[in-house]
């Protein structure tokens, strides 16, 4: 079922997430290679003193490289994280966290070995007041600033090698957006050259790990900022669906009266600004997405092309997915045949 509020590169590369905690984006922590910050409850690196982690050298996959990436030392998200820090915490136990100081996804109390049990729901079978709660708090997200987290401008060889940081702030919801456009973006080659093909998200056996702790980190994020500890996504089950039954302003936001590419003004979301659509832009000018606004929402739905797409999936088409036995086959990418992992990803 798709999670509606969002949407291993080729199996030889490391999964890239692209975060950058704030208290390592500094001269020193990318000159030192180290991210290793201290844990506010015992102000030892990686809550070592508590027994929740230590600073380590991180572990780098040994797999051979395969045939479609022909290129090594060229994009930062190889081997990740290890072109900015080659030493960060290695927790221990239920911790987890770029300092150790949170729980594993599940658990939760003050040292985490209280289990959690979430369940995430239908959208439409919240209440009037549990679906505006929900809108809000995208809203909220979309309009304070990530305390822990910050995004790159530049490459690490345009941040000198460290030595002339390129970072800025973002808001939560923003700093989601952007850890999947860098995740998926082409690899700039230098000069005008790129290298389209190639994806640390996607069309590949990383896909699904790598889109479930997205979306758990973004629920982490979205109850830390609310202090909602139960929140969880709701999820729209688009199975025979005719049209797009959440595109209204009770929703996600209706149409725009006159202009169909836009959203209805009576939507909270028609004042939001995206980020990071201008992919041909930034590949000209060698940039990563900067996350400055790029003009509000547009969406059309039923105005995709029916030759690519011609329907939403069907619950035969669900089923038929559901029965493949085989997590990955063949070649491990697009073309995978009778692979549960590429015949969900469509």
């Amino acid at each position: 079922m798709l999670l509606f509020a969002l949407g291993f590169l080729l199996v030889i590369l490391q999964p890239s997430t692209g975060q950058f905690p704030r208290v390592c984006a500094n001269v020193q922590s990318l000159l030192s290679k180290e991210c290793c910050p201290p844990w506010d409850g015992d102000g030892s690196p990686c809550g070592e003193l508590s027994n929740r982690g230590s600073c380590q050298n991180i572990l780098l996959s040994q797999a051979p490289l395969g045939p479609q990436f022909p290129f090594s030392g060229v994009d930062d998200r190889e081997d990740w994280p290890s072109v900015f820090y080659n030493r960060t915490c290695r927790c221990e136990g239920n911790f987890m966290g770029f300092s150790c100081g949170e729980c594993k996804f599940g658990f939760s109390g003050l040292n985490c070995t209280e289990r959690q049990v979430k369940t995430r729901r239908n959208i439409f079978q919240l209440t009037a007041s549990e679906k505006n709660k929900f809108l809000a708090y995208l809203n909220l997200a979309k309009n304070i600033p990530s305390q822990d987290y910050v995004i790159a401008t530049g490459t690490y060889t345009q941040m000198s090698n460290g030595s002339n940081p390129m970072f800025r702030d973002i808001n939560v919801y923003d700093l989601f957006v952007w850890m999947h456009y860098y995740a998926s973006r082409d690899t700039l080659l230098g000069g005008s050259n790129v290298w389209r093909d190639i994806d640390f998200a996607h069309e590949a056996p990383g896909f699904l790990p790598w889109h479930r702790v997205f979306l758990l980190m973004w629920e982490r994020q979205i109850q830390r900022i609310t202090g909602d500890e139960n929140f969880t996504i709701p999820y729209w089950d688009w199975r025979d669906a005719e049209d797009c039954e959440v595109c209204n302003d009770e929703y996600m936001g209706g149409r725009h009266p006159t202009n169909p590419n836009l959203l209805s003004p009576a939507s909270i979301f028609s004042s939001w600004q995206v980020i990071c659509t201008q992919s041909e832009e930034y590949n000209s000018q060698q940039t990563l997405c900067s996350a400055t606004s790029e003009g509000p929402i547009r969406r059309n739905p039923g105005n995709n092309d029916k030759s690519r797409t011609p329907r939403l999936p069907s619950s035969a088409d669900v089923e038929f997915c559901l029965s493949l036995t085989q997590y990955e086959s063949g070649p491990m990418d697009k073309m995978a045949n009778y692979s549960f992992r590429n015949t969900l990803e469509g």
